[in-house]
């Protein structure tokens, strides 16, 4: 039986949350890489070409939560995307000017670039600065002869947004390993501090169980050493608190945590069990094998098809109603898509509201950047800077940086008309969100209903497999520990698969008993395998049992009353 998910919240939507820790970071990344070569054409009288060198400067906004190792591979993979993506605008502006061929080329790109950008978890900022910047391009005048030249700009731009990039792994080689491993430890006190049983414990064990599997993939991205052994020593104590949080001290988890945000020494901590120190980094490494790119691809389909109606809905209504920009209204319908209906709704309303500020903002800051190129290439570094700072506390409030920056750029190559830039960007706005939300809406992802019971199923099996092993008289220690992993991390996935899916409009009713129910089950032979593996204490079994037979039989309590 299908149902429609109708609601769109607006509670909260616009509400700021607390800065990244690490906020500055690509803040200060993106102004080291993109200063450089607009100083560069500036000095050169040749600001017409930063559009271009624009392009290879904002790889530096990516893979600021990766190890070194693997952001090195990242951002080298983002550099090529990006040039790649130039590439093929650029020729594509060279070949034809009709607006509908081009509105069509961006929508196909933005669809590839959303979808790759997922598949790989590239991000943030994901697919939307890679479509801004080739939407943009598609609509810049341009010669085949030209290409080569402005795609080398980009591409040595790209390389020195790489170096940016890397060069914080010299003085702090461990920098992105030690911040995920303390956000860990910090979601395992919080709900170490529930007992397990406290109000909010149960949202509270989801934020713990996805900070510890983010911590393992970072962990996992990392060169083997003495350092990443310290650090899997530290989050091992922190999946015993999310087994089992009765047990265990939230204090000591944070103080562990405040020591790793420092530039200090890892703490050093013994490991729960004298052979626990064998079975670090081996099991999880197979509890959860990586999927060949072409799997994750499939389920995105839908995404997918969203992003490229929704964007070529926009672009074609933009060259409707005659405005002279129609990649801006692509761009916004790019950026509203997220996991499901629910997530794109709230990202319509704050990028609505941060570009109609962003509008104003542009009013304030356009007298002062026509007073000089340098006072422009300044405005727009200033902006950059903003941007990086405030988007983590909400989307709306980076874009009110985001907007003026987007206008100022267009003003590269020679002054506007503000009067009218902000017009048609308003116009691009809201054409943009509405198109790109109804598409949202028309294609379905019925997908997501499959995705569920298959994150059902491999739950259940993964609990299963555990019990079993629980059940020998000597299961061998990795084996153990190796289901342990499995079952988090399938229970982690089914966490995540399940929200995704309670936002999705049309599709069958959620089995939300049987979540629950899975759930429960599942953190319970966490908690016991934890214990037979000599973590904490024996606990009365029995008791627990019927505990979770009576939340089953009044599945209203069980959404809050799980235990661990």
């Amino acid at each position: 039986m299908s149902s429609v998910t109708g609601r769109l919240p607006l509670a909260g939507v616009l509400r700021l949350g607390r800065p990244s820790d690490i906020w500055f970071k690509p803040a200060l990344s993106v102004v080291a890489a993109v200063a450089p070569p607009n100083l560069i054409l500036l000095a050169l009288g040749r600001l017409d070409l930063a559009m271009y060198t624009m392009a290879g400067s904002l790889c530096a906004l990516y893979g600021h939560n990766r190890p070194y190792a693997a952001r090195a591979r990242v951002l080298a993979r983002v550099v090529l995307g990006m040039v790649g993506g130039l590439a093929v605008s650029l020729i594509a502006a060279s070949l034809t000017t009709d607006a509908v061929v081009l509105v069509a080329v961006g929508a196909v790109m933005a669809a590839v670039q959303k979808t790759v950008c997922d598949a790989t978890r590239v991000g943030p900022p994901a697919n939307v600065v890679l479509t801004f910047i080739s939407s943009a391009s598609l609509f810049a005048p341009q010669t085949l002869g030209q290409v080569p030249g402005h795609v080398g700009l980009a591409l040595a731009a790209g390389v020195w947004a790489w170096l940016v990039g890397m060069a914080p792994g010299l003085p702090r080689p461990y920098g992105p390993e030690r911040r995920a491993t303390a956000q860990a430890l910090n979601a395992a006190a919080a709900y170490a501090a529930t007992d397990g049983t406290g109000a909010g414990h149960a949202r509270a064990r989801a934020a713990s169980a996805a900070a510890i599997h983010a911590a393992w993939q970072s962990l996992l991205a990392a060169r083997p050493d003495r350092a990443r052994r310290a650090l899997e020593q530290l989050l091992v104590r922190a999946e015993v608190a999310l087994a089992a949080p009765a047990d265990s001290d939230p204090d000591r988890l944070r103080a562990w945590a405040r020591e790793l945000r420092g530039t200090g020494r890892t703490p050093r901590v013994a490991p729960p069990r004298e052979s626990a120190e064998e079975l670090l980094g081996v099991a999880a490494e197979l509890a959860e094998p990586q999927r060949r790119l072409r799997h994750r691809l499939v389920p995105l389909a839908p995404i997918a098809v969203r992003t490229a109606i929704g964007c070529a809905l926009a672009g074609y209504a933009s060259l409707a109603l005659g405005v002279g920009r129609p990649y801006w209204a692509l761009v916004t319908a790019a950026s509203l898509y997220q996991a499901n209906v629910t997530l794109t709704w709230s990202r319509g309303v704050q990028r609505v509201v941060g570009n109609l500020v962003g509008v104003l903002a542009f009013a304030v800051l356009a007298p002062l950047a026509h007073l000089h190129p340098a006072a422009l290439v300044l405005c727009c570094l200033a902006l950059n800077f903003g941007a990086e700072a405030l988007i983590g506390r909400n989307y709306w409030l980076g874009s009110v940086c985001v907007t003026p920056m987007a206008l100022l750029i267009t003003e590269f190559a020679r002054a506007q008309d503000p009067a009218r830039l902000m017009t048609e960007r308003i116009l691009d706005t809201l054409v943009g969100a509405l198109a790109g939300f109804v598409a949202a809406v028309a294609v379905t992802n019925r997908r997501a209903g499959d995705r569920l019971e298959h994150a059902l199923t491999a739950a259940e099996r993964a609990r299963d497999n555990t019990d079993r092993l629980l059940a020998q008289p000597h299961p061998t220690p990795r084996a153990l520990e190796s289901a342990r992993r499995a079952l988090a991390a399938a229970l982690a996935d089914l966490r995540a698969t399940a929200d995704t899916a309670a936002g999705e409009w049309w599709q069958r009713a959620l089995p939300e008993e049987r979540i629950v129910r899975v759930e429960q089950r599942g953190h319970r032979t966490l908690a016991a395998t934890v214990r037979r593996q000599g973590f904490v204490p024996r606990y009365d079994e029995a008791q627990d049992q019927a505990r979770d037979r009576n939340r089953v039989q009044d599945p209203g309590r069980a959404t809050e009353d799980i235990r661990p």
